[in-house]
């Protein structure tokens, strides 16, 4: 059984997009990491990239060519200045060298050592990429890579595996099912069970410090993209809004930091349409920073950073989650639910379409507040059937390749969603639903596996197709 950790559902990253930048750059850090030791850095002489399927169609509005190469040369997306990103990109292309791990530098032509095989596509998986070394002496060997959705990088040949598959949970969980079990034997909730397997991998110290820096990181990031103005990259001109959202619902107060944004927001009025305005504001912020290649919280995708923050900022500044204590136990619940998503079904727009970035991110949410707000754990796990059942089908057509149109806005239809289903299951009774969590992360699995390919990430579709824009802009 696949054992997924709470921080393999939230990683801290760059932007745009977990499958398209996050992953071929994890997959790039594993390839270099092949040669650190024996032969060594210094024994390289080339390096070739090919990018298939959904990764080459999309690649170039994801900045998959951008991530590969920050990979190659040792960069970290957890710890990169976002802000030297595109100048180190840039330097490549001016002068046709990489830096590799930043012990060797190699003759390298962006234009013909990266290729995207914009028509060709691998058995493997929509996302591949395949790595290939040539040594000094002449040796040359390669390396195939799947980017599996939110982050997760597979070698083929190789077992995917999350934080560390050696440990033995006391709570193994693949279903639904298993969770609800577990709850109804030890009287307990989500959240507890999911800490109780937590400490198998580590304190629970140590846990909830790291589940900390992850809200330290989506509160930042929504920060952020409410203080910055201007055009998104890539060709699109598309206008950021979260600046001017938010400084309309503040009146023009100006914040300190990203704490005192938040006390202001508290003191503001909650109608409900002030309230609505701010979940859609937070989303936003999210979104429009991780399309601009900023740090964000991958949740479970890049693609839909934006919902689980919105729907946990509304639970710090409306409705009384402003203890740490509440934000560990929500994303607790939230990563639980994306795992079992993950191994069910699938956390990747080029296997099952937005249903399983938008959709999963707002079923994870609906659980999340529910528990957090009162609801036992079958009403939780109604919630997020719920938040499903109305993004089954939801196809990924992103203009350009990139994930700004319809992107950015479904994060905030899917964070309303989740707070709507969230108020639903409180209100109703589980015992009486007639569809189980289970049973619509099935349906999902199996809408992916009949959905037309051409609305996989794929921009064959949809917006992406009757839309149109200059490709060679984005």
């Amino acid at each position: 059984m696949e054992q997924i950790s709470v921080f393999d559902i939230f990683k801290i990253g760059v932007g745009p997009s977990s499958s398209h930048t996050m992953g071929p750059w994890r997959a790039a850090q594993q390839f270099m990491n092949l040669y650190k030791t024996h032969p060594g850095i210094k024994k390289i002489r080339r390096i070739h990239v090919d990018l298939y399927g959904s990764l080459a169609k999309t690649g170039k509005g994801h900045g998959t060519d951008i991530a590969v190469l920050l990979g190659l040369m040792g960069e970290d997306p957890v710890t990169i200045d976002v802000n030297t990103i595109h100048p180190k990109f840039e330097k490549i292309h001016q002068t046709k060298t990489l830096e590799i791990c930043g012990k060797q530098v190699i003759t390298f032509n962006p234009d013909t050592d990266l290729v995207f095989h914009f028509d060709q596509s691998l058995p493997g998986h929509p996302n591949t990429l395949v790595l290939t070394v040539t040594m000094m002496d002449g040796f040359e060997e390669s390396h195939t890579y799947y980017s599996v959705g939110g982050g997760f990088v597979v070698e083929e040949g190789a077992e995917e595996k999350g934080v560390s598959d050696s440990v033995k949970l006391p709570f193994p969980i693949e279903t639904a099912a298993d969770l609800k079990k577990y709850c109804e034997e030890q009287k307990t909730s989500i959240s507890e069970i999911v800490m109780r397997n937590e400490l198998a991998w580590r304190s629970q110290e140590e846990t909830i410090a790291g589940c900390m820096t992850i809200w330290d990181v989506m509160r930042e990031c929504v920060y952020r993209g409410v203080n910055t103005q201007g055009i998104l990259p890539g060709g699109l001109h598309v206008k950021r809004r979260a600046c001017e959202m938010s400084q309309r619902l503040l009146n023009g107060i100006v914040c300190k930091d990203s704490k005192d944004f938040i006390r202001q927001i508290q003191s503001t009025s909650n109608i409900f349409q002030n309230t609505l305005n701010w979940v859609s504001c937070f989303a936003l912020s999210v979104n429009e920073e991780n399309a601009a290649f900023g740090r964000v919280v991958t949740a479970p995708t890049n693609g839909a950073s934006g919902v689980i923050p919105a729907v946990l900022m509304y639970y710090v500044c409306f409705a009384g989650g402003a203890e740490d204590k509440d934000i560990v136990r929500f994303m607790m619940v939230a990563a639980e639910i994306g795992s079992i998503f993950k191994k069910r079904s699938t956390i990747s727009a080029a296997m099952g379409g937005c249903q399983a970035e938008i959709g999963v991110s707002s079923a994870m949410a609906a659980a999340a507040l529910t528990e957090c707000l009162g609801g036992n754990p079958n009403q939780a796990m109604m919630a997020a059937e719920i938040a499903m059942e109305h993004h089954l089908g939801l196809t990924c057509d992103p203009i350009g390749g990139l994930v700004q149109i319809p992107c950015i806005e479904r994060n905030t239809m899917g964070a309303i969603k989740a707070i709507t289903a969230c108020q639903l299951a409180l209100q109703g009774n589980p015992d009486t639903a007639k569809v189980s969590l289970d049973g619509v992360i099935k349906t999902m699995w199996e809408t992916a596996l009949d959905m037309n390919e051409k609305y996989k990430e794929t921009s064959d579709g949809g917006l992406a197709t009757n839309i149109p824009v200059n490709i060679s802009e984005c």
